[in-house]
């Protein structure tokens, strides 16, 4: 019998073969899960069930979403955008259902690394492992821009802003300190509750006082670089695929993990769809991102004191997934992830400090921030969201199902991925052409800060 090619996966021996793979499809399936546990372990990772993933899901995106969205319409028109938001909710659907296979098809995998280790070796997983620490260190950052201006609106502007960065930052530590995801489930059912209760009272807001003489745009003609600069929103508003890995690994039936999906897709895109719309209506063309501006002082006051919790909790769970990949990364399958030891608590807290310290640090030095977040979604949420997954298809279907044999058994599925990926490197590019350009155009029109200041 011919030899294949193996590494080593963590501990685990992965089987290179090309053709029929049925050697590597029951190693696959019998790799050890990355929270293999037999009910004795002090700390329980797998507790959680489908309807609190996807509402941790819906706790950390959505608020971005809603923040975002109206702009777009005033920008490429109302059918268009509305077009766009559908679209891609149900493409994030399709992409999350490749994620959640690749992942069942391989237990260990507990990150975007471990994926990419799989896929293409040690400097993949390096690279994507760095690009998750890095999106989730940048979204903490952005919960904490976005707490900072719903305490700066309603006191008034009447406190330093940077002194307001540092008091969210350490509500978002203490947020991201519990060590598995069920601890913070509760919180995600409320913060989801307050996001949705902050849009309903924003869109009531803007219907008790739309904007006299409003001007609405069925559909715009603009240029390359204002249009892909609105369909960023949209693009993502749906960038939470990125912690899909860490999630299903802490469920007690990854099974389920589609129902999540489907759950987090649906409300998603619904709610998107109806508060984009409503908000564009009543305020038009003038709307501002974040949409919250837009509102008269009193309801947008109401509207950001609603949604506080949910800004706070969305950047505590932001660092709560960047400080549990390194952790798992520093400690596998060893006593310090299932046991309460003195070393394990130390790391754990240290990693949420450093990561709750370099969000506050880049929301309050980095005067550029609110742009750099533009760049790291597209460098990083473009595949995790979107390209990734198709890679994730032709590697199950080509090393599991048969070898080339495999995918040409399977020409829909095939296309699809393949399209999948020519998509999320699409956005990866004009996503970061477009932001740097952004940043440019800033600093030529004197919009760029000082570092450090009120």
């Amino acid at each position: 019998m011919a030899s294949h090619p193996t590494y080593e996966a963590h501990g685990q021996p992965y089987v290179d073969e090309n053709t029929s793979m049925t050697a590597e499809k029951q190693d696959s399936k019998g790799a050890k899960d990355v929270f293999g546990e037999d009910g004795i372990h002090q700390i329980q990772y797998k507790t959680l069930s489908w309807q609190a993933v996807s509402l941790l899901m819906i706790a950390e995106i959505v608020s971005n979403g809603i923040l975002s969205l109206p702009s777009a319409l005033a920008v490429v028109g109302i059918v268009p955008a509305v077009i766009l938001i559908v679209f891609l909710g149900i493409f994030g659907l399709y992409t999350a259902k490749l994620l959640i296979d690749f992942k069942l098809n391989h237990p260990n995998v507990h990150t975007m690394g471990d994926a990419g280790y799989i896929m293409f070796g040690p400097v993949a997983r390096e690279v994507l492992a760095f690009g998750t620490v890095s999106f989730a260190v940048f979204g903490s950052g952005s919960g904490l821009l976005s707490s900072q201006q719903a305490l700066s609106t309603l006191s008034n502007q009447g406190m330093c802003s940077m002194y307001l960065v540092i008091i969210t930052g350490t509500v978002a530590f203490l947020i991201s300190l519990p060590r598995t995801l069920d601890r913070l489930a509760w919180m995600g059912v409320l913060s989801a509750a307050v996001i949705a209760v902050a849009g309903f009272v924003a869109m009531i807001g803007a219907g008790v006082n739309p904007v006299p003489g409003r001007s609405l745009t069925v559909a715009a003609s603009s240029n390359f670089f204002d249009a892909f600069l609105a369909v960023t929103n949209p693009v993502f508003a749906y960038a939470g695929h990125f912690m899909f890995f860490i999630l299903i690994s802490e469920m007690r039936k990854p099974e389920d993990a589609i129902k999540a999906a489907w759950c987090l897709q649906g409300f998603a895109t619904v709610f998107y769809v109806v508060f984009s719309v409503v908000m564009y209506v009543y305020i038009g063309n003038t709307v501002q991102s974040p949409v919250l501006f837009s509102l008269p002082p009193v309801w947008a006051k109401a509207a950001f004191a609603i949604a506080l919790p949910n800004f706070l909790f969305s950047s505590g769970l932001y660092t709560h997934t960047a400080t549990k990949l390194v952790f798992v990364r520093i400690f596998r399958h060893s006593e310090h992830v299932h046991s309460h030891t003195l070393l394990g608590w130390t790391v754990w807290t240290l990693l949420c400090f450093a990561g709750s310290a370099m969000a506050a640090i880049l929301a309050i030095a980095v005067p550029i921030f609110s742009y750099l977040i533009g760049i790291a979604a597209a460098l990083f949420a473009a595949w995790y969201t979107y390209g990734l997954a198709g890679f994730f298809w032709l590697h199950d279907a080509y090393h599991l199902e048969g070898g080339m044999d495999g995918l040409k058994r399977r020409p829909i599925g095939t296309t699809l991925a393949v399209l999948t990926i020519i998509s999320g490197t699409f956005i990866c590019v004009a996503g970061t052409y477009v932001s740097i350009k952004l940043i440019a155009e800033a600093y030529a029109n004197g919009q760029v800060g000082r570092p450090f200041v009120c």
